[in-house]
């Protein structure tokens, strides 16, 4: 992806069809985006279709809200699905929503074309705990969401999602001074009070880490007021140097500054160079993995 020259805005109008709020269910929260490229099946191996999901707590926010993490993608002229979610009913229904989507594509995709063989969950804060999740989670039994057999998540690419540590980050919200945080805490999961281990054990990514999972890009940062670094750590600890990238920023908050996102697109556009070279591992890998820091 490094070599190919980013689209203008008038090449982008030329080269999409934009599908704008399809359902891919009967709840209204359950629509899409879908932007659908001319050129994506020029780039062979690499026609990733990117499926990203917004942040908000599981309880606001919107797929208009973040378009920042997918213009990207699209000045390089892949195909993008930018998602909704229901919100303000728990982490297990949202997370759900991702399979959903993912199954009505495959379903329907006479209408779309697209290359689901090689996607790319993606999304920010409580989207990318939905896209690590569900692409960690597909290839244990354990796994409440089953994605339909022909679909495939070759990477997965997480800003600031949480991976672990769900009791902490649950409390921080429950318990917090502002009514917002702390009715988003309240939830996360359809229960009373703080939520069993048992329970938060199948939303946490670390749950399902496994030698065989797909390639993983995690960017965090060290002065993240949400999600609190030291609830990265275990995850840290498992990433694998031949296939995993780890972008920590020191003096980096809960979102990425227009400086940091410029430069975690420079390192996730090599990591998604690099997941088809021939030695099946990622080529960015030469980058220290728990020491790669800006």
């Amino acid at each position: 992806m490094t070599s190919i020259a980013d689209l203008s805005a008038t090449e982008m109008e030329t080269v999409y069809k934009v599908l704008k709020d399809v359902s891919y269910g009967s709840d209204a929260e359950q629509v899409m985006d879908v932007y659908l490229s001319q050129n994506a099946t020029s780039f062979g191996k690499r026609n990733y279709t990117i499926v990203f999901l917004h942040g908000g707590a599981y309880y606001l926010s919107d797929k208009s809200q973040e378009e920042r993490y997918i213009e990207p993608y699209l000045r390089k002229g892949l195909n993008v699905v930018n998602m909704n979610y229901r919100l303000k009913r728990g982490i297990p229904l949202a997370t759900s929503d991702l399979t959903n989507a993912l199954n009505f594509l495959k379903a329907n995709n006479a209408d779309y074309s697209l290359n689901l063989d090689k996607v790319i969950v993606t999304g920010f804060s409580a989207g990318a705990q939905i896209a690590t999740n569900v692409g960690l989670g597909q290839n244990n039994p354990s796994f409440p969401d089953k994605l339909n057999t022909k679909i495939s998540i070759k990477g997965i690419i997480n800003f600031s999602g949480p991976v672990d540590g769900l009791d902490v980050i649950e409390k921080i919200f429950i318990d917090h001074e502002y009514e917002l945080f702390s009715n988003a805490g309240k939830a996360l999961f359809p229960s009373e009070g703080y939520t069993s281990n048992e329970v938060l054990s199948v939303y946490a990514p670390v749950s399902y880490f496994d030698a065989n999972d797909p390639p993983i890009f995690l960017w965090h940062g060290g002065l993240d007021d949400q999600i609190p670094p030291a609830t990265f750590e275990q995850f840290v600890s498992l990433m694998r140097k031949e296939k995993d990238t780890r972008m920590f920023i020191p003096n980096g908050k809960h979102s990425p500054t227009e400086e940091e996102l410029a430069t975690a697109y420079v390192e996730i556009f090599r990591f998604l160079e690099g997941l088809y070279s021939k030695s099946n591992t990622c080529r960015i890998a030469q980058i220290p993995l728990i020491n790669h820091e800006i």
